[in-house]
């Protein structure tokens, strides 16, 4: 089975840039989309579906803004919207389709670069979803949280730590969060397979930073500990520009 993970920082924008036709080409079972930015009625569905895949759409109540989605080639056994807490689920940054044999989650966490409002509000977040996902595990042990974290875990994931000790997105707080978070049992399924540096998921518009791979690896597919022996590779895809971020994707056995 063939999972992606894209933020495409805008859909509709995504779309004008050969999203569908990228889509079509690498034809995953299951896509999580973050950052959407649009209600499902101000795309037309239609042509994902024509594709083969059902529609599960999760918008934040601010028009243009956040919001997750799932696009699946396979009927879930259930499909569940946000975490039951407002704060979160009007931004709509979670969305999960439980399967026959394990549940996968479309996730996107909360940037703190505008300021320490919105980065007390990612705290807040981390948190909460990481005690959601706790009590998660315990109905569902084979569980698959994937997006835009917005958190480079280590040293590794970011083409310059030194510089970026004090950025959002690489402070000790959220890289102690994602000790916590994979010591918990949650595997970092592109680490598990991909040791080498220099390989990351977002870039900066500015400075030519993607060509130059001046990059921050924030997008993971995290698997519980009990999925392990199901996974079979992970891989970033740089080659895709249809966004600020490219996607990921994980391979499983069903």
């Amino acid at each position: 089975m063939k999972i992606i993970s894209y933020n495409v920082n805008g859909i509709r924008a995504a779309l004008n840039k050969g999203f569908l036709q990228w889509l079509e080409q690498e034809n995953p079972d299951v896509i999580g989309l973050q950052e959407v930015k649009a209600l499902e009625d101000q795309i037309d569905t239609a042509i994902f579906k024509d594709l083969g895949y059902e529609v599960y759409w999760y918008p934040a109540v601010k028009k243009g803004y956040s919001g997750v989605a799932i696009l699946s080639k396979i009927t879930p056994k259930s499909v569940h919207h946000g975490m039951g807490l407002n704060k979160y689920d009007d931004e709509g940054r979670l969305l999960e389709l439980e399967f026959e044999n394990f549940s996968f989650l479309s996730a996107y966490f909360p940037s703190g670069t505008t300021g320490d409002i919105r980065q007390s509000f990612k705290y807040e977040f981390l948190d909460d979803i990481f005690g959601y996902m706790q009590d998660l595990r315990r109905s569902k042990p084979n569980l698959i949280l994937s997006g835009d974290y917005n958190i480079c875990h280590k040293a590794i994931d970011i083409h310059n730590p030194i510089s970026n000790k004090n950025s959002s997105g690489f402070l000790p707080e959220e890289r102690a969060w994602m000790d916590k978070f994979t010591e918990s049992g949650f595997i970092d399924s592109f680490r598990h397979f991909n040791p080498e540096p220099h390989q990351y998921t977002w870039w900066s518009y500015r400075a030519n930073a993607r060509a130059k791979n001046l990059g921050w690896r924030i997008d993971y597919h995290m698997a519980t500990k009990e999925m392990q022996n199901r996974l079979k590779n992970a891989v970033i895809m740089p080659e895709a520009y249809h966004s600020d971020h490219c996607p990921i994707t994980l391979e499983i056995t069903e």
